[in-house]
């Protein structure tokens, strides 16, 4: 299926130029503020205290966020765990001189009252130190997660175009995070796995274009790489269009609809996929022809070409 009756004309790389400084304007703009301002961190990078609840019914969640605020609990989160009468209430860190055991005493109170037939299960206390731990390990993996992508994107294509797709996918990750930082919305586990969703979204779909690049320049004899490159963008626009546009369809109706626990995931998803969207199309490529990408890096060698003429 084509979006398009013929093929776009739009001159993409030869935007760069001012694409660019634009580009680079909000990634300073964002890695000052993860720089200066930081992260508000969740409950599961800071610590805190997780509540288990079983009720006798199903539990209407705003019922019981609101039962919570009333009491006095305004950063309490609340989800279904298990089934739809079990509960997970998770507050921030201890203040200083203040007893677990009788913050978990007053939300049960709190809850009992609304409702008497809530019955506490688990009380759990995380601490600061397996928060951090949590964070630094997050971390290791989208830095692994990075460097796997850079390795097999050298092989599978050539070095240059390794460098655009991680450019473009730091681009991702850096304004999906510094938006977070910027506006102060909460960053937890749930985000965190929303970023790594990014750079695989972001990924595939900078190979798509990158494959299209390659076809390209093996097939096309006439036309300098700018030229070749920005043909390829454009033949591999409608995919990249109707691919993020039913994408984007899910991920509002997750943002409107999911409730408040995915709230910030499918969040973190729409930011994603629009940056994503942008740098497949302007980063990736611009950044393999300012680094020097040709027509000779991507042509096969005389052995590859008598390996794939054996019968």
């Amino acid at each position: 299926m084509e979006l398009f009756h013929t093929i776009p004309s739009i001159d993409f790389l030869g935007q760069r130029r001012w694409v660019m400084p634009v580009t680079l304007l909000f990634l300073v703009a964002a890695t000052g503020s993860l720089l200066w301002r930081g992260l508000n961190l969740g409950v599961d990078f800071t610590g805190g205290v997780v509540l288990e609840y079983a009720y006798p019914a199903p539990a209407e969640l705003g019922a019981v966020r609101a039962t919570l605020e009333g009491g006095g609990f305004h950063d309490a989160v609340v989800q279904h765990f298990g089934s739809s009468s079990d509960l997970l209430v998770r507050l921030p860190p201890l203040a200083e001189g203040q007893k677990g055991a009788l913050l978990s005493d007053q939300v049960t109170a709190t809850l009992v009252a609304a409702d008497p037939g809530v019955e506490l299960r688990r009380v759990e206390f995380v601490g600061p130190q397996v928060g951090a731990e949590l964070a630094q390990q997050g971390l290791f993996a989208l830095a692994i997660a990075m460097l796997g992508i850079f390795v097999y994107l050298m092989f599978r294509f050539e070095v240059k175009f390794a460098f655009g797709a991680i450019a473009a996918t730091f681009h991702d990750v850096v304004f999906t995070v510094g938006w977070f930082s910027i506006f102060g919305i909460e960053f937890d586990l749930t985000v965190l796995a929303a970023v790594l969703a990014v750079v695989g979204y972001s990924v595939n779909d900078t190979v798509v274009v990158f494959d299209r690049i390659r076809e390209n320049f093996r097939t096309m004899r006439r036309g300098s790489p700018e030229e070749l490159m920005n043909r390829a963008v454009n033949e591999t626009l409608s995919r990249t269009i109707m691919t993020a546009s039913t994408v984007f369809v899910v991920l509002i109706a997750l943002y409107f609809f999911g409730g408040k626990v995915i709230h910030n995931f499918a969040l973190a998803l729409l930011i994603g996929l629009l940056v994503g969207t942008y740098s497949s199309v302007y980063i990736a490529s611009a950044t393999a022809l300012m680094m020097g990408a040709s027509r000779e890096t991507l042509m096969p060698s005389k052995r590859d070409e008598e390996l794939d003429a054996l019968p």
